[in-house]
C-alpha cells in the first residue's frame, strides 16, 4: 500500500542471478539458472533520485593517471546518471531479460564468472564479456576482443541488436522502448538539453557510465606508491648469470606494509623475467593490441574455432588474435581468455610458461619463460594484488515507469 501511494508498481521480469565465482571456477560449470526477481518501477522524480541520486564524477584511484574533466568529451553527472539506469535496465533488449549488467557484472569486476555470456532465451555466444574498467583512459579505442567496434558509444550499442545478447531486431525498436517508457524523458532532457531519444545519445550516456569504472588502489599501486624499506635492497642485476637467466627464487625478500614478500617476486617475474609488461603495460596492464596465443586451436581439425581480430579487419596476421584484456581484477572473473576456457590464473601462467599453443599465427612475442614453481605461485600472486576499488556498483533500487 505504501509503494502504490508513491505511485510504484512492480514487473516481474526474468533476470540472471549468480553468486561471485571464486577464481578457480571450473570453466565447464553451467551458467546459473534464471530465476524471478522484481523491476521496481516509479514515475514519482523524488523516488527517482533518492534511488539513483546525480553524484560528483569521480577522481582516479590511486594507480590510475588521468582526469575525466580532460577528456574532449568530458561525461557529465547527469549523463552518468542516465547511463546507470540504462545499464541496469533489461527492458533493453527484446523479452526484457538481458541488461547491459546481466554479463557486465560490478562483482566480477564488469566482466562475468562464466566461460561465455548468455543472453535473451538462454542463446550462448561463442565468447566472455571483456571487462570494462578504466576505459575513459585506453590507450587504443578499440573494444571487443577482436576491436570491431571503434568507441565505447559503438560498443555499448552493439549488444543490443545481437541475436544471442540483448536480441533486439534494430536500433530503432531500441529507441522506441526507450521512448515508450515516459518517465526516462526528464533524465535524458537533464542529461542532453531536451527530451529527444536517440540510439547516438542512448549510447553516449551509456558509454559515459562505464567510463566512471576505475580500478585501482590495489595493494600493488599502494606498495608502489610506498615501497618498504628494505626494498632499497634489491638488485635484480645480482640474480641474472652469465647466460642471462634470471634466477628470482635467489632474491631476498621481506613482506611489507601493502604486500606480502610472495607478490614482490611476482612483480619481478611478471616486470624482469617473463616480461609479460610487453602487452600487459601502463596503468591499466594493456596494450590494447591483439595477439594469437593458440587458444583456441584445434590442431586435429588444423583450424581456429575463432578467427578473433581477422573477422574485424580481413588481415590473415590477425587469424586468432583476441585484444589484451586488463589485469585489474583479474582474480574475480575467472575462467579467463575469450572462450572461458582456461580455468584459473594457475593455467594461464601455465600457458604462457610453455609458449602458448602452436598454430601457425602465434605471437612471435609468445615464447617459452622457464619458471620455477615458486616463480609460478609468486605471478599468480601478484596478479591477485591487482584487485583494488572503484568500479563497485549495484542496481539502482528503482527505475523509470
Amino acid at each position: 500500500e505504501a509503494m502504490s501511494t508513491r505511485g510504484m508498481m512492480m514487473i516481474a521480469v526474468l533476470v540472471l542471478l549468480t553468486a561471485v565465482a571464486p577464481a578457480c571456477r571450473d570453466a565447464t560449470q553451467e551458467t546459473p539458472p534464471t530465476s524471478k526477481t522484481a523491476l521496481v518501477l516509479s514515475t514519482d522524480p523524488a523516488e527517482l533520485d533518492r534511488a539513483n541520486p546525480i553524484v560528483p564524477l569521480p577522481t582516479p584511484p590511486l594507480g590510475i593517471e588521468g582526469d575525466l574533466a580532460g577528456l574532449a568529451e568530458p561525461p557529465t553527472p547527469e549523463k552518468v546518471r542516465l547511463g546507470r539506469w540504462l545499464f541496469f535496465d533489461p527492458r533493453l533488449s527484446a523479452d526484457d531479460t538481458v541488461s547491459c549488467a546481466t554479463c557486465h557484472r560490478p562483482e566480477n569486476g564488469f566482466s562475468e564468472p562464466t566461460p561465455v555470456s548468455t543472453g535473451v532465451d538462454g542463446k550462448k555466444g561463442n565468447r566472455k564479456a571483456p571487462p570494462v574498467l578504466n576505459a575513459a583512459f585506453d590507450i587504443e579505442p578499440h573494444r571487443f576482443w577482436d576491436g570491431r567496434a571503434a568507441s565505447l558509444e559503438e560498443q555499448a550499442i552493439g549488444p543490443m541488436v545481437n541475436p544471442v545478447e540483448m536480441s533486439m531486431p534494430d536500433h530503432d525498436l531500441v529507441v522506441d522502448k526507450v521512448r515508450a517508457i515516459e518517465s526516462y524523458k526528464p533524465y535524458f532532457a537533464e542529461a542532453f538539453g531536451d527530451e529527444a531519444i536517440d540510439i547516438e545519445r542512448i549510447g553516449k550516456a551509456l558509454a559515459d557510465y562505464e567510463r566512471t569504472r576505475f580500478s585501482g588502489n590495489s595493494p600493488w599501486d599502494r606498495w608502489q606508491a610506498e615501497p618498504d624499506p628494505e626494498d632499497a635492497a634489491i638488485d635484480v642485476e645480482a640474480v641474472i648469470d652469465f647466460e642471462g637467466n634470471v634466477n628470482l627464487d635467489e632474491l631476498e625478500l621481506v613482506d611489507g606494509k601493502n604486500v606480502s614478500a610472495q607478490v614482490k617476486l611476482g612483480h619481478y617475474v611478471f616486470f624482469e623475467k617473463a616480461l609479460c609488461n610487453q602487452c600487459h603495460l601502463g596503468p591499466n596492464f594493456t596494450d590494447a593490441q591483439f595477439h594469437n596465443l593458440g587458444v583456441g586451436w584445434d590442431p586435429e581439425a588444423n583450424a581456429l574455432k575463432d578467427q578473433g581480430r581477422f573477422d574485424a579487419t580481413g588481415n590473415d596476421e590477425d587469424r586468432g588474435a583476441f585484444k589484451t584484456p586488463t589485469l585489474r581484477e583479474v582474480a574475480s572473473r575467472a575462467p579467463y581468455m575469450h572462450d572461458g576456457s582456461v580455468a584459473t590464473l594457475q593455467e594461464v601462467v601455465a600457458l604462457y610458461d610453455r609458449g602458448g599453443d602452436a598454430n601457425p599465427w602465434l605471437s612471435p612475442k609468445i615464447t617459452k619463460i622457464g619458471l620455477t614453481e615458486s616463480e609460478s605461485a609468486a605471478l599468480v600472486a601478484f596478479m591477485e594484488a591487482l584487485s583494488g576499488e572503484g568500479y563497485q556498483d549495484a542496481p539502482p533500487a528503482v527505475f523509470p515507469e
